[in-house]
């Protein structure tokens, strides 16, 4: 996978808190925290353009988490649109939020390979079949439609192509401005004062 990086650094780097302003700098370091890690460079890139940032977020949350979807589907489709856009920021995300909502490590491997291949169940397969044909063709033909329609209600249908369409769009953003993955944190180091204190905000919030 490739495209993460547009030529070696961020055509847009990170923004620091005299950037992105201190009520955006604190959102994005409670969904760090959130999420297990520092403030994703996502949300410190994006926060760069303020007018957006904060319209956007709300948008990106009611679709995931927020969404109606199983959350192990929705994390199906993000994962998907990863590998087929070559965003390998989506990428490494959403592998820790797939195995977090319960998708193996095996599930996140075959997603790779597309829905034709052997081990998904009928759903699944359909989810991952939709995001090519929307990511190669700008919709959903009429013969996977009708098998979608079979499977799904129909504002889960809606719900589906908006989820896959807003994230090409955030791949592709991603993959333009050169958003790099951010490093792991350091197993077992202490949680600082305020990292406890985001943990608890964090967890109030979920």
């Amino acid at each position: 996978m490739s495209g993460g990086d547009a030529g070696g650094g961020p055509r847009i780097p990170p923004g620091g808190k005299d950037d992105i302003g201190a009520v955006n700098w604190t959102i994005a370091r409670v969904l760090g925290v959130a999420t297990g890690g520092p403030p994703p460079h996502v949300f410190t890139t994006l926060a760069r353009h303020r007018r957006i940032f904060r319209p956007w977020l709300r948008f990106a949350g009611r679709l995931m988490p927020g969404g109606t979807l199983p959350r192990a589907e929705s994390e199906l489709v993000i994962l998907r649109v990863a590998r087929v856009t070559g965003s390998d920021y989506e990428w490494a995300q959403h592998v820790r939020l797939g195995r977090q909502a319960g998708l193996s490590d095996a599930e996140i491997e075959r997603v790779r390979l597309g829905g034709e291949a052997p081990g998904w169940t009928v759903r699944q397969a359909l989810l991952l079949r939709a995001v090519d044909e929307l990511h190669d063709h700008d919709r959903i033909g009429d013969a996977l439609w009708s098998e979608l329609a079979r499977e799904y209600r129909e504002h889960e249908l809606i719900e589906i192509c908006l989820l896959a369409g807003h994230y090409i769009m955030l791949a592709m953003t991603l993959n333009s401005l050169g958003v790099q993955v951010e490093p792991e944190p350091t197993p077992g180091a202490p949680a600082s004062r305020a990292t406890r204190l985001l943990q608890r905000v964090a967890a109030r919030r979920r």
